[in-house]
């Protein structure tokens, strides 16, 4: 039989290296952010025993919003990416695409020398496994990589058991060989427990890589049950194969199921003992209070997943929320694919014991009819050839294997149901040798006997070669069927409820025993075919494998960017799709289609609260703030502890002048904990963030003390992942304004020693000292400030104020001139340039940069009071008197203002009465 060439293997790694090669210039999407992009695990300060004590999101296991997704060795894959290239997504692709290309040269290498046994249909299967369409979300997504890589290391542990198998029972046989016979190609006692050891330490590493790889043990296991030792359906309810002459069997099997006893303790331990939860939309059948919704609805997910398989055109980054409607009543049609799906998975399993069931029963005939016969004479001839134990349970073949004495050609034995007078083929070791004597010598040949019988019997034998065929079509589809249903059972929710409806990454493993399915059903058609239909075969083929590639190659694209993830991904799951497309086109600057956007994502689905939370956030910036505390309002409805939607109530309140509002506001959001959510980091960042802004409305308000204990508070309270050199600067200028200026020093200082490079504490310090009198510093502060940070316009301003205060008035209007560059449209920027330039005597274009700072802020009453003192001494009386009146409307009873309207009128009046002589002079605010 020919064998599978390394470059057989090459070839189907490199279409799988081409077909993602375009996923290499592809960014960061959807799971990556909270993954690579904020997840603290990856950074090279964190200490790296971390990631053995986090979940795949960087959230403590122990924390009861955990998602609880153990995968430490993926984690520490991003890390070693993060060291090598930080946040460059190409690193982080390629190792992707690497993996994929690995994993499919092993499964082709499986397929060939363990599954399939031949290498047209083994290489067919891998280049089916290389340009599957439904494995894009695991190879182009970079979180896929925890599928991936678990892949690979479940298909090492499954070849690993393979060849602890062939030791263990090489050995068996050799132990009931003549004692001058076990001399000869003794085995090695110690090879079978490396296999062993090496079989379960690489289903751990696939369980460290992602939780479902540890289903490999399973997988090891029922190799060894149906494959390896070929157990009947009566031997497993009458549990005859507890027998004590099993015992090479439990050798192995026991070893599988206590290292899953081990594996899920240690699990447990580090999950807290304690199951994840998820939110309703995640897994919407799971909080139906109906049982029979639930059921039906569980009952259909894995039709859909196999529908995917064979036909993978409709894929989506994400099936929660109502992408898969619930099925709620009997009638519904898709009950009838449920029944049609298991219908056939139970005609499958009928299939296998029966296959099981025939063959062992035509092998003990033929062994019988062996027994009793004195030579070879009523042999068929072509069992003339020894017979010898192989891969697929009697193989009649000619070579043999120089490694142990007997043809490896094939799968394994069948033993009888005892376990009791097996070599491990179910021949008995006497009659073995004595077949292998007689044809060896070439004794008592008769070619007058039809060969498909053996005379002497009423029952006739299994031709060999019909045998060996039929033996090797029932192991391809008990491991294919294996592979596709063992791996899938953690997401059938049958144990427990998982945190999604669909997830395509997780075929990527039962995807290999669908591909073994195809392989060989093609295989047989083929084989079955008269040589003019072998044409269509192969053309159907071909242009299946044609059309996946494509299918494949275009949803590449689909993750390029997150824009094109979620367009795709509207017709499968609109609120979802919608609401993060929204999220991009802000970033984007299209404010006007993120709107658009987000209100076609809550037309779908109104209570989704992150929805109302990004709107708000839109409509903020754009200084809507009425409709943006609504919009903030219906998040809170929808969950009342969106810490950072309260946050953001509390700003827009108080920038609506609402203080007392936002008081209440801060002081009910630092009340909120983050027990049970997935995102506990965030959630804390509201919280602290809100104290944050607490006390910096107190500070604003001059309740300096009350502020004090409020920053002391959120200090105390403060996350490890909260940086904490804001709240350290708020409370030195606290402090500083309450005149306590060593405290207000030590805690600037404190600052800066946590992060450096902070340009706030650097500008309020700077300020401290030149109060202070200790100018030489402050400027010192100010200009490595401004070397930090040269296009941060608040920068200029401050030390634009430092400079005027100081009487530098052409250095402060050069520093307020290089503020406005900066930032054109900032209010406070152009405000203080027209200061500057009336300061300078530069009235002209002091009133011209006070008109400006007007329409930037019309509600702001200083502005207008200014332009009008500009208007008033640059003789436009009757625009003064206006900016006069729109102040006073804005600030009424201003003192300032109504001095100036005062001496304005008096001027306007002496004009009126061609007195202009002596002109009353306006009064700056």
């Amino acid at each position: 039989m020919q064998k599978l060439k390394m470059y057989d293997i090459l070839g189907c790694s490199f279409v799988a290296l081409i077909l993602y090669w375009n996923t290499l210039s592809a960014d960061f999407a959807y799971d990556d952010s909270r993954a690579i992009l904020k997840n603290q695990d990856l950074l090279q300060e964190t200490p790296i025993v971390n990631i053995f004590y986090d979940d795949f999101w960087g959230t403590p296991l122990v924390h009861s919003g955990s998602h609880k997704s153990y995968r430490p060795l993926c984690v520490l894959s991003y890390r070693l990416n993060h060291l090598l290239g930080r946040l460059d997504p190409f690193g982080y692709h390629l190792g992707n695409v690497l993996l994929h290309v690995l994993v499919t040269g092993l499964f082709t290498y499986t397929a060939r020398a363990v599954v399939l046994r031949r290498t047209m249909p083994a290489c067919l299967a891998g280049v089916l496994f290389a340009v599957h369409p439904v494995h894009t979300e695991a190879v182009a997504g970079i979180v896929g990589r925890a599928d991936v890589g678990a892949c690979l290391f479940f298909l090492f542990s499954f070849l690993c058991y393979v060849s602890y198998c062939e030791q263990r029972d090489s050995h068996t046989n050799h132990s009931k060989l003549r004692t001058s016979d076990r001399e000869v190609n003794k085995p090695v006692l110690w090879h079978r427990w490396i296999f062993l050891t090496l079989s379960v330490s690489f289903a751990t590493m696939s369980m460290l890589t992602k939780e479902h790889g540890m289903t490999v043990l399973a997988v090891n296991a029922a190799y060894d049950v149906f494959i390896q030792n070929k157990t009947r359906l009566r031997d497993l309810l009458s549990l005859r194969i507890f027998l004590k002459d099993c015992h090479r069997l439990w050798e192995g099997i026991l070893s599988q199921v206590v290292s899953v006893a081990i594996l899920l303790a240690f699990r447990l331990h580090f999950m807290g003992n304690k199951p994840p939860h998820f939110a309703p939309s995640d897994n919407p059948a799971a909080s139906d209070e109906s049982l029979q919704t639930r059921l039906l609805t569980f009952l259909y997910l894995p039709v859909l997943n196999a529908w995917l398989l064979v036909c993978p055109y409709r894929l989506s980054f994400d099936w929660s929320m109502e992408a898969v409607p619930l099925i709620e009543s009997l009638t519904d049609i898709r009950n009838l694919f449920s029944l049609v799906y298991y219908s056939s998975l139970a005609a499958f399993a009928w299939y296998c014991f029966q296959e099981l069931e025939d063959l062992h029963h035509g092998h003990e005939v033929n062994n019988r009819l062996k027994a009793g016969s004195s030579d070879f004479s009523n042999c068929p001839s072509n069992c003339r050839a020894s017979r010898a134990s192989n891969g697929h349970g009697v193989a009649w073949t000619g070579s043999s294997d120089k490694r142990n004495g007997h043809a490896r050609n094939g799968y394994t034995h069948i033993p009888s149901p005892s376990c009791n007078n097996s070599n491990g083929n179910g021949i008995r070791h006497d009659t073995l040798s004595s077949l292998r004597k007689r044809t060896s010598n070439g004794q008592r040949k008769n070619h007058h006997h039809p060969s498909s019988q053996l005379t002497g019997s009423s029952s006739p034998s299994i031709a060999p070669s019909s045998f060996q065929e039929r033996t090797r079509i029932l192991n391809v589809v008990i491991v294919s069927m294996v592979f596709m249903i063992l791996p899938f059972v953690p997401a059938t929710n049958l144990f427990f409820y998982v945190g999604f409806v669909l997830a395509e990454r997780i075929l990527y493993i039962p995807s290999m025993g669908f591909c073994f399915l195809a392989a060989e059903a093609v295989h047989q058609l083929w084989a079955r075919r008269p040589r003019s239909q072998k044409t269509v075969v192969i053309a159907i083929t071909t242009s299946l494998l044609l059309l996946f590639s494509v299918r494949t190659w275009m949803r590449n694209f689909d993750w390029q960017s997150e824009e094109a993830l979620y367009r795709s991904g509207i017709d499968v799951n609109p609120p979802k799709a919608w609401g993060n497309l929204a999220n991009i086109l802000k970033s984007q600057g299209k404010i006007g289609e993120a709107e658009e956007a987000y209100k076609n994502a809550l037309s779908y689905r109104g209570n989704m609260a992150d929805v109302h939370y990004n709107l708000g956030i839109l409509l903020q910036e754009s200084k809507r703030y009425e409709e943006a505390l609504t919009s903030y309002q219906l998040a809170i409805q929808c969950r009342p502890r969106l810490s950072m939607a309260h946050l953001n109530l509390g700003i827009v309140l108080n920038t609506l002048g609402r203080h007392d509002e936002a008081e209440a506001v801060y002081r009910h959001a630092a009340t909120l904990d983050d027990t049970g959510l997935k995102d506990p980091k965030n959630q804390m960042t509201g919280v602290i963030s809100s104290l944050f802004n607490l006390g910096r409305l107190l500070q604003d308000q001059g309740r300096y003390e009350e502020a004090l204990k409020v920053f002391k508070e959120a200090i105390e309270r403060r996350p490890n992942h909260y940086t904490p050199q804001s709240l350290y600067n708020m409370l030195g200028e606290t402090y500083f304004k309450l005149g306590r200026n060593e405290d207000a020093e030590k805690w600037f200082k404190k600052s800066l020693e946590a992060k450096p490079d902070h340009i706030p504490a650097h500008l309020t310090y700077a300020h401290m000292l030149g109060k202070t009198s200790r100018f030489a510093e402050a400027q010192k502060f100010f200009k490595r400030a401004k070397d930090l940070e040269p296009s941060n316009h608040n920068v200029y301003q401050h030390y634009g104020q430092f400079l005027n205060d100081l009487g530098q008035y052409n250095e402060a209007l050069a520093m307020f001139s290089k503020a406005y560059d900066l930032r054109p449209d900032d209010h406070e920027a152009t405000f203080n340039l027209a200061n500057a330039l009336r300061q300078a005597r530069n009235n002209e274009r002091a009133e011209e940069f006070y008109k400006r700072a007007a329409l930037l802020k019309p509600e702001a009453a200083s502005s207008h009071m200014n332009l009008g003192a500009m208007y008033h001494l640059n003789g436009k009386l009757g625009e003064a008197e206006q900016s006069y009146m729109e102040a006073l409307r804005l600030k009424p009873n201003d003192q300032t203002t109504l001095q100036n309207l005062m001496k304005l009128r008096s001027l306007m009046a002496k004009v009126a009465n061609g007195d202009s002589k002596s002109t009353p002079k306006a009064t700056d605010g």
